[in-house]
């Protein structure tokens, strides 16, 4: 019997950000441990033919936007519909969070910090000083995590999450993986709960 969920996500991404706590409650109420799986998108994107966001259809711009603050609003979460820093680069941040994960650390405050950071507050999450700040928020050491993010060992993990997100035929972010089942989008979490409960 499964007892954990993969959660593939990027820490830029605002349907992540806009999900994780609503996540985080769902596998708390079911017992349910998490194996936090970072990825880098545009790899995934690239796979599947998506555009990135500003080189898509106006009409497909225009509704995001529309679903964003649907959702927002839904899930009573401030929200940057414009935000200072985006699109920016992610992978400090996803790579410390591999570190916290391999360390057997709690994670989710830490990717909640980030996501809210870009989307909510509007910093560069790119930025080595933000998420220094982040992690010595959340009573970690800051130092030793950044360290950690630079090694090789953590940019191949970084990448074997990417690689095994195209082998399961994930089709973006975020991604809920249970029981070799694909709950696509935040907006799926509903259906996740369901399942969870059978």
């Amino acid at each position: 019997m499964t007892t954990a969920i993969d959660y593939y996500f990027t820490s830029l991404s605002p349907y992540t950000y806009l999900g994780h706590n609503t996540f985080i409650s769902l596998a708390n109420k079911y017992h349910l441990g998490i194996n936090y799986k970072p990825i880098k998108l545009s790899k995934l994107f690239a796979v599947l033919g998506v555009l990135p966001v500003k080189q898509r259809l106006q009409a497909r711009q225009d509704y995001r936007l529309i679903e964003l603050a649907r959702w927002a609003k839904k899930r009573q979460l401030p929200l940057s519909l414009h935000p200072v820093f985006f699109p920016v680069d992610p992978s400090l941040a996803d790579k410390c969070t591999i570190v916290l994960q391999q360390a057997g650390q709690e994670v989710s405050e830490f990717v909640g910090n980030v996501l809210a950071a870009c989307w909510a507050a509007d910093q560069n999450i790119a930025d080595e000083a933000v998420i220094r700040q982040i992690l010595t928020s959340v009573n970690i050491d800051a130092d030793s995590v950044l360290q950690q993010a630079l090694l090789a060992d953590i940019d191949a993990i970084y990448e074997a999450n990417t690689l095994d997100a195209i082998e399961k035929g994930l089709l973006g972010v975020p991604a809920y993986v249970y029981e070799k089942e694909q709950f696509w989008g935040q907006d799926r979490l509903d259906l996740l709960d369901d399942k969870l409960s059978e």
